[in-house]
């Protein structure tokens, strides 16, 4: 499965929870764009921090939503690649394997446009 195949089952399971439970989705979403707003960090620099969040706890899900949204911020590999090697220090093992999907997230997601 390809991590485009991955970001639209995400996207079409998300529909289905937001029309199953939407007063607990809306409340969600209401916190979502709460901090996601510039702050003491700007929303590229959330989401990194998301991505790295992500990868320790083995969310594939959380990985391709925070890569695309960091693609749209204009993040670099680069930055993905050292944004992953924190995260690869902090999680360990687990996170290295997690990190190596995020990164091959990033590229599939760049290299289809």
């Amino acid at each position: 499965m390809s991590w485009q195949d991955k970001i639209d089952g995400t996207r079409d399971q998300l529909r289905a929870l937001n029309k199953a439970i939407p007063d607990v989705t809306k409340g969600f979403a209401t916190l979502s764009k709460a901090v996601k707003q510039d702050g003491a960090l700007d929303f590229k620099t959330k989401e990194f921090v998301a991505l790295g969040i992500a990868v320790a706890t083995r969310c594939e899900a959380c990985i391709t939503l925070h890569v695309e949204a960091l693609i749209k911020c204009g993040a670099t590999r680069e930055e993905i690649a050292d944004c992953l090697g924190m995260t690869i220090q902090m999680g360990g093992g687990p996170a290295m394997m997690y990190a190596a999907k995020a990164l091959d997230c990033f590229d599939a997601f760049t290299e289809e446009k």
